[in-house]
């Protein structure tokens, strides 16, 4: 009998059902996070048993795995063609494959979150090999990039393609809304921008400073709760933070950390709490006296790159940890966060009268995601020349006629 139910099981299973799974297990992952999925969550997305997922995963981070490196793997397969393509001018190779790339991403829109943000819970192989896709994606967008600009040293390379992969992939960042092929022109142009930027020249990238250990200083014993968990989740991880963690690294009984706050969520909501007060207070500041538009938009883009330079860890934890955020407290921080994006957004249209606010909302949601991208590239050297690097690249994208 049961060999004859096995028999019935297999006629009724879909051709497609591994790709079934790894595409609600991307989902999954992308929407909730790698710690907050379970196998279970997995299969009543796929409509099967837990069970059934054993026959094609050994468990939940072979699902994992499997996820992150099919989205890199994506990527990969839709620039294969870059490497026997010699047709055309290197200006026509390199929008061939922008448009490959900004496809695949639309293609993925919903989990490609994914690699950008939950890739660093890969183990260290497998992070190497997700390194290793990204990496070669760059190099084919470098070869008609190098005959277009050959001025351009392999930094500045490499400052370019980023740059424009970043930009693509902000598109799974957020939920802004325009038609496919009017997404695929504004990506599409947004990357010409950026190839074409003026840069300056790009110093050495120095290992970054030990930044000392946050301790109880003058401001008192809250402040430095916050800042060494902000510390602690940006290099672990909110998941795999502990209040005793945090406590052990202050040197405070974990009891005095709740006389502040009653958990660790109620720590990471502070932190998002924080960190959008602090852009809507140096955006309230600058509307108000800014003498037009473009200067605003300018002085936005310095006062937020000034700020994720000077404090990166907040910088990278506000992008990364969304997720974590308690979901009683993450439609507020979600509605602070959509009021600032479209403030900007409308600047930005006031400031260039050809834009669309809803255009404008992809171009902000791009350019602040690079801050943080082009910003761990260069390590977040808190120095002129990366911040005017990174507020150069700001203004292509939302000021491409500023110098």
């Amino acid at each position: 009998m049961a060999a004859t139910a096995d028999v019935r099981d297999a006629r009724r299973r879909p051709k497609d059902r591994k790709q079934q799974i790894a595409r609600a297990s991307a989902e999954a992952f992308s929407e909730l996070g790698y710690h907050a999925v379970s196998m279970e969550d997995i299969a009543s997305r796929v409509g099967v048993t837990a069970a059934s997922l054993y026959r094609h995963y050994s468990g939940k981070y072979d699902l994992f795995r499997a996820a992150v490196l099919g989205l890199g793997e994506q990527l990969v397969s839709a620039t294969e063609f870059a490497d026997d393509d010699t047709d055309g001018t290197p200006e026509q190779r390199w929008d061939r494959i922008v448009a490959a790339l900004i496809d695949a991403v639309i293609k993925t829109r919903a989990s490609g979150g994914l690699y950008r943000w939950e890739a660093r819970y890969l183990q260290p192989a497998d992070q190497a090999i997700s390194n290793a896709q990204i990496k070669l994606v760059n190099r084919r967008l470098q070869r008609p990039l190098s005959a277009l600009r050959p001025e351009l040293d392999s930094r500045q390379r490499w400052t370019v393609t980023a740059a424009v992969l970043s930009a693509i992939g902000s598109t799974c960042d957020h939920r802004a809304k325009l038609p496919a092929n009017e997404i695929r022109r504004l990506l599409a142009q947004l990357a010409r921008q950026l190839r074409d930027a003026d840069l300056p020249p790009i110093p050495r990238r120095d290992k970054p400073r030990r930044r000392p250990d946050p301790a109880i200083g003058p401001a008192g014993e809250y402040e430095a709760i916050l800042a060494t968990a902000l510390r602690l989740f940006n290099a672990h991880g909110y998941r795999e933070t502990g209040m005793d963690d945090i406590a052990s690294a202050i040197g405070l009984p974990v009891s005095t950390i709740y006389r502040f706050f009653s958990g660790k969520a109620a720590v990471l909501t502070a932190i998002y709490r924080r960190a959008a007060d602090r852009v809507s207070g140096d955006m309230s500041t600058i509307l108000a006296t800014a003498p037009d538009e473009r200067s605003a938009v300018g002085q936005l883009i310095d006062a937020y790159v000034w700020r994720s330079f000077a404090d990166p860890e907040l910088a990278y934890v506000y992008y990364a940890e969304q997720i974590n955020v308690p979901a009683e407290d993450r439609a507020a921080l979600h509605n602070i966060q959509r009021a600032i994006v479209e403030s900007w957004a409308r600047q930005v249209v006031a400031a260039r009268p050809g834009l669309t606010v809803r255009q404008a909302r992809f171009a902000v949601h791009a350019a602040l995601g690079l801050v943080v991208d082009i910003g761990r590239l260069e390590r977040y050297a808190n120095t002129d020349s990366s911040r005017q690097l990174v507020g150069g690249l700001l203004r292509v994208l939302l000021l491409p006629e500023c110098p």
